[in-house]
Parts: structure tokens; sequence; C-alpha cells
């Protein structure tokens, strides 16, 4: 009831009922209804499961007949047998997916049969808990792994992961060790000037058992089974178990990535790493010299590593691991970028971290093949990996517009500083280290030819940081020539490349990767110069270094000009430039390039001071010819090749 103006109650009108769109015959929601009773049923829906990225051909594959459930049981049983602890005999309770995560089928322990007996202790700790197995999650899964539990990983503006990876920004290789036993003991290389540092079997294994049990111990751990080399006929299968997503993530980018039904049927590895980086080795087991260690074992086709979270580590191991078997395959190994011409002209470019080789090998006027690792087989030239690991100091999109637009969604990156609010990542900013890294896949660069192989290469080219500042721009180099410094392999390392080093230091590493080599450099180099001759390759040595001074007092030649002096190897201009001869070492070097100035071909024009280059030009050709006695006694070919490869170097 309502009062009206004469104060009488009336009756109230009934408010007209309001007419709904479904009244009116029109669905409320055009999609009808979520199909989800709970909230967390909801969230089942809104994954669904990956379909495979390749057909199925039939029953091709050694487990094509299996059921799903067979396949991942089988699955699970591989990488349990994978972490078998020796003191037990068997692996883990292992079981797929991330703790917490739901009902999941488990795998009991399997057995691991070892060449070395030990007693077997039926019950422990780690027996009687499960060990979660995140099995090669894609790039979204470990970015929400490392997020969430991971500390000091952030999005950064463009989409890139940015990660720390601890104390250590750097390769160790001082706390590298290779077990000799009576096969690698005459097969590697061992003594003055080799990377190899030995350690025996039993120690081994000591540091074997400490990863495996430190990985047993977690809740979780993650397995990648990937490739290495594109070349299908010399494909290695290797697994890599580690603790972090940030080493998975990095992994899942340098390794070539296999398709669902490759995965389907990888069966077992042929190499396996366990990085159990966060946890140290014990200072106490015989040939530790810290609590960090990396340990290979080319018998057992392991790697073990302890004390060190760097990622670079796995990378340059697996690296050492193709040093070893591709020569045993008669195929070269290189620590190589490579890059192809629209008209299919290719070129190697060798050099160590810091002398430009990923800058100068992704081109965005030609096909990318890898910037860092290749195999050269009597077929073609392939890249052993799936990803680049590019330096990211003082990078810019001007400089380097490919790498630049390769930090995205997906991308690794590895000690930089970003602006807290924005994140947007400070290239020039050195505060946690120099060697800030990015690694991403290899097709994250537009230009990328997949897959990764090609034609036999036409150029030849050494990159080299002088940091003397004598050796000019472009030197045309002989046959003997390019295998007098693809031994000698002069450079500056690079500040924050290898840990300890604070500012360039003038180093020669045979091969251009001797920290890598697992032969003797002479076996390398003979199959280089077999090659380039049965080929028809030029050798060109190229100064990224300093000029008009050493460091300190010059300055560092300018990358348009090395780009300039790259795309005239390229087009084969240089190859019919005058040349005149230096003194002492000798080099051809052309009178003239389009777009490089002059004075700075001829290094002596470059100097103020004529006295003071003649004083360090001799002080550096006194440096190679030290450095080259190492390897007088060891014959290359024919000994006339031998002689004419110790007449190439310097002539004082």
């Amino acid at each position: 009831m309502a009062a009206n103006r004469t104060g009488v109650t009336s009756p109230r009108t009934p408010l007209k009922s309001i007419l709904t769109e479904k009244a009116k015959g029109i669905p409320n929601d055009s999609a009808g209804t979520v199909k989800a009773q709970t909230i967390e049923e909801l969230h089942s829906l809104q994954r669904k499961r990956s379909a495979p990225n390749t057909p199925l051909q039939g029953t091709a594959g050694a487990f094509a007949k299996l059921s799903e459930d067979e396949r991942q049981r089988q699955q699970l049983q591989s990488i349990s047998a994978s972490l078998a602890s020796l003191t037990r005999g068997t692996g883990p309770k292992v079981i797929r997916g991330d703790p917490g995560g739901g009902k999941y089928e488990a795998v009991s322990h399997v057995a691991h049969h070892h060449h070395i007996e030990a007693p077997v202790i039926s019950v422990s700790d780690s027996s009687l808990k499960f060990t979660h197995v995140l099995y090669n999650l894609s790039p979204g899964e470990l970015y929400e792994q490392a997020l969430k539990y991971e500390k000091g990983s952030f999005l950064t503006s463009t989409g890139a992961l940015a990660t720390l990876s601890g104390a250590k920004t750097g390769r160790s290789p001082r706390d590298k060790r290779v077990v000799i036993d009576d096969t690698t003991q005459d097969e590697l290389w061992w003594g003055k000037g080799s990377p190899n540092i030995e350690m025996d079997e039993h120690t081994f294994m000591v540091n074997r058992e400490r990863a495996v049990d430190y990985l047993n111990s977690l809740d979780k751990v993650f397995v990648n089974d990937q490739f290495l080399n594109w070349d299908p006929k010399n494909r290695i299968k290797v697994r890599i178990v580690s603790c972090r997503a940030y080493h998975s993530l990095f992994m899942h980018n340098m390794c070539i990535r296999p398709t669902s039904e490759e995965l389907e049927n990888f069966g077992t590895p042929d190499f396996t790493i366990y990085n159990a980086g966060q946890f140290p080795c014990n200072r106490y087991t015989h040939y530790m010299t810290s609590s960090t260690s990396i340990d290979i074992n080319l018998n057992r086709k392991e790697m073990v590593i302890l004390g060190t979270q760097y990622a670079g580590e796995m990378k340059k191991g697996l690296f050492g691991l193709m040093h070893y078997l591709m020569p045993k395959r008669h195929i070269l190994s290189l620590h190589s970028g490579c890059n192809m011409g629209k008209d299919g002209d290719v070129a190697l470019f060798f050099g160590l971290s810091g002398t430009g080789k990923t800058t100068l090998s992704t081109d965005h006027n030609r096909f990318l093949i890898g910037d860092d690792e290749h195999c050269w087989s009597d077929d073609c030239v392939s890249n052993i990996e799936g990803g680049c690991y590019a330096k990211c100091i003082d990078l810019s999109k001007e400089k380097e517009p490919d790498i630049w637009n390769a930090i995205k969604f997906g991308t690794v990156l590895e000690n930089v500083v970003f602006d807290e609010h924005t994140r947007e990542v400070d290239y020039t900013d050195k505060s946690v280290t120099e060697n800030t890294r990015a690694a991403y896949p290899i097709e994250f660069i537009p230009n990328a030819k997949i897959p990764c192989f090609c034609p036999h290469p036409k150029n030849v080219i050494l990159l080299a940081c002088d940091a003397f500042g004598v050796l000019p721009p472009v030197s045309k180099l002989s046959l003997a020539q390019t295998m007098y410094h693809f031994i000698s392999g002069y450079t500056a390392l690079v500040a924050g490349t290898v840990d300890g080093i604070k500012e360039p230091t003038a180093t020669f590493s045979a091969c251009f990767g001797a920290a890598f080599l697992m032969l003797h450099p002479t076996t390398y180099a003979a199959m280089l110069a077999e090659k380039m001759h049965e080929h028809g390759a030029t050798g060109w040595l190229v100064n990224t270094g300093w000029c008009g001074g050493s460091y300190g007092s010059g300055n560092r030649i300018k990358l348009p000009y090395t780009r300039k002096i790259i795309n005239a190897i390229h087009s084969g201009s240089l190859l019919k430039a005058t040349y005149e001869k230096t003194e002492v070492f000798g080099l051809k070097i052309p009178s003239e390039i389009e777009g490089v100035p002059q004075e700075i071909l001829r290094p002596e024009n470059a100097w103020a001071d004529k006295e003071a280059y003649k004083n360090t030009l001799l002080k550096l050709a006194g440096l190679f010819k030290n450095n080259f006695e190492t390897f007088t006694e060891y014959k290359i070919g024919e000994d006339k090749l031998t002689e004419e490869i110790l007449a190439a170097g310097p002539i004082f």
C-alpha cells in the first residue's frame, strides 16, 4: 500500500516484469554453459594434450606397437635406470609430472646393470620416496617452473626469461676432469697445453654417486631427451638430468628438439649428463681442487656436474664429446660458425668467444647454418646444435638486429640486469658479469636454414681478437699459413668469458678451441687441410681486435668495417684484389677494400709510434714461435707439408 497526496492509502501497482534475453527466446550466452562442475575440472579443460607434430609411420620404430601407457612406462623405466645408484643397484621410484599435481602412474625400482660391482643396500630413505620427472617440458611449462620456484627468475619486457647462474658466471676449465683408462690414455691429448686433466674411474664414480644421490633426494628433476648433429646419418642421442628449470630450458634451446614421433622412439641415450650443479663436490675427494667439478667418462658415456650452475658447462661438455666421437667416423668437428649465401656459397668462421664468431656468422643477407659448433663430413657441413648462445654485453638493435630480435619468449637471458619496474634489459650493465648471454632456438633467426646443413665451404675465415694491434684487419692465407694459424689459434680472452679473466689477455688456443679438444690439435688440422684441399676452400685471417695501438692505447676495429671485409670475402671480390706482403708474419694484405679506411689495412700506418709498432710486432712473433714449439714434433700428412707449415710462421 502507498499514500497519495491526500494521505489516503491506495493499492501498490505491481512493477512491470523485466523481459530478459532468455525470455525473448535468445540464449544468454551463445557458447552455452561451461562443461565443468568444479573449478578443478574447469582448469583441467583449459589444457589439452599435444598432438604429434609428425605423422606416425605405421609400425616404424621400436615402440610403435606399444600402447601410450606402456610407452610412458618404458620411458620412465629408462629414466629410472639413468638415475640408478651404484650402491643400491636400482633406480629410484619415478613418477611423471609436477609434485602435488594429481594422480600419476609410478614406476618402481628398475634394476640397472653396471660393469663395476657394488654392494646392494636394500633399504634407504631415498628408496621410500617418489622422484617426480618433468620430462621434455615446453618453454611455457619451464617458464612456470622457473618463475614459481627459482629465485632470480623474471620475465623481461620482450618475453625472455632472465635467470642467474649463481656464483659461477663463466666456465671453470681448471675444474674439468676426464677419466683416463686403457683406451683414453693412448687416444686423448694429455700433457702440456691440453685441456684434459685426468682422473681415475673410481673418483668419477664417487662424484657420480654424489650427483645421483643429490638428484634422487629432490622432489622433482627435469629430464631432456634430445639430439646432437643435424646430419641424420651421424646424430647422437643425449639425455640431460637437471634440477633447475633454467638448465632444462637452456638445453631445450641449445640441443636439437625431437619431434613427437622421434621422442616416442628415442630409446636408450648415447650419452647422459647428470647436472647436480647446485650441490658441491667433496673437496677431500682425490683430484678435486675446489668445490666445483665437471667430469667426463667417455667409456661410461656420462658427464657429471657438481658445484657450478653455469649452463654453458653442459653445452661445452657435449661439444667435447663430439670432438671425440666424430673424428672416429672420419668427420671433422669444428668450433666455428657457418653461413651460406643465396647462391650456395658457404663460409666457416673460426674463433673463440668474443672474436665475433656469432655476430659475423649471423648475417641477415645470408642463411645461418649455425653460430658455434659444426661437423664437416664427406657429404656436408652440419650444425651440432639446435640453438645459438650469443654474448649480450653492449648488444644493440642497430649493430646486431637479428640477435636483438631473437630475444623474446622462449629465450634464456643469463645474468643480465633489467629495470625492476619496466623489466627492460640494460645490456650495457656489467653489475653481475660481463659474460651476459642469450640462449635461443636457431629458428628464432629469420634466415636460419632448417635443417641446418649445407654444401662444402668456399671460404675458411679465422677470427682473432688481436690485443697487440699489429695483425692486419684481413689477410689472405696459403694452405700452409691456414694450418699454422689454425693450430696456433691466437686471440685474446675477452673479460668474463672464462672465470677469473677480468681484462683481455693474449692467449693461444689450438684450433681456436683448445678448451674443448679431446684429441691432439694436429689430428683436427690434418683433417681440415685435407678437406680444404679437396674442395678448394680459401683461408683468411681476420683481426676483429685493435688497430693503431695495443689494448689500452689503440682502438677496436669497428664492426661495420669488419662486415665490409667479410662481405668482400663472400662476394669473391677480395680474391681479385692487389696484395702486398707484410714483414715478419709474411701475410698477404689487400691494398684496398671498398668502405674500409686504407690506413687500417696496413697496421703500421695506423700507429703513430712506428718504433713501438715494430717492437710490439716482434714481441707477438716471439710469442707465436714459442707457442708453436709444442707442435713441432708432430707430423701432419706428408713430411713436406709439415715443413711448409713450420715455414709459414713468423720469420725474424
